[in-house]
């Protein structure tokens, strides 16, 4: 790290917001580039960059330990690329294994008890983490609509968007059990 970066990484350290602006305008074109050579996704790309950054805005007092900022932002950025990837994978495979089972004759029942699942998740939400999800996920809109829309920041949409995201599929682990249970019962 040359001195220039060093003073720059200090003033992030220490709350200095100007200081952070010029690190996101400076590593967000390779940073992005880097990202999405992983993902191949504009919008999980546009959804680490931010996430990373945030995190680094975050735990800034702990950036003075960190060496190499530019290695440290490319390798936290890596990982959390990855871990993106999985979840689209898990969700992917979900969503394979509820169309095989639409395909059963007993597709309508098993749907139903899926949504009646998930219906029950998201009732369960915080009233602001519910509208988030439901404004992101039924009526597909962009954070900084979600945003504009209720009065809040975009880094709150994300963060609403996450804790709800992450409370619905505990809620739907917790309870998938009962689900395969209902399936079971009805092929037999």
């Amino acid at each position: 790290m040359d001195l220039e970066e060093q003073e720059l990484i200090a003033q992030v350290a220490g709350g200095n917001e100007q200081a952070f602006s010029l690190l996101f305008r400076r590593y967000h074109p390779p940073l992005a580039a880097f990202v999405y050579s992983l993902t191949d996704s504009y919008e999980l790309t546009e959804e680490v960059v931010q996430d990373v950054f945030l995190k680094i805005w975050i735990n800034r007092a702990q950036l003075t330990a960190v060496l190499n900022f530019k290695a440290y932002l490319f390798t936290v950025s890596k990982n959390h690329s990855l871990n993106c990837l999985k979840q689209v994978v898990k969700e992917k495979a979900m969503k394979r294994y509820l169309q095989e089972e639409g395909n059963s004759k007993h597709s309508e029942e098993n749907t139903s008890s899926y949504h009646a699942l998930l219906d029950k998740a998201i009732d369960e939400l915080p009233p602001q983490q519910q509208k988030v999800y439901l404004l992101s996920k039924h009526q597909r809109l962009k954070y900084t609509e979600i945003a504009d829309r209720m009065g809040i920041s975009k880094e709150t949409v994300k963060s609403y968007l996450k804790l709800a995201t992450g409370t619905i599929i505990s809620y739907v682990k917790k309870h998938i059990y009962i689900l395969a249970l209902i399936v079971a019962k009805i092929k037999f």
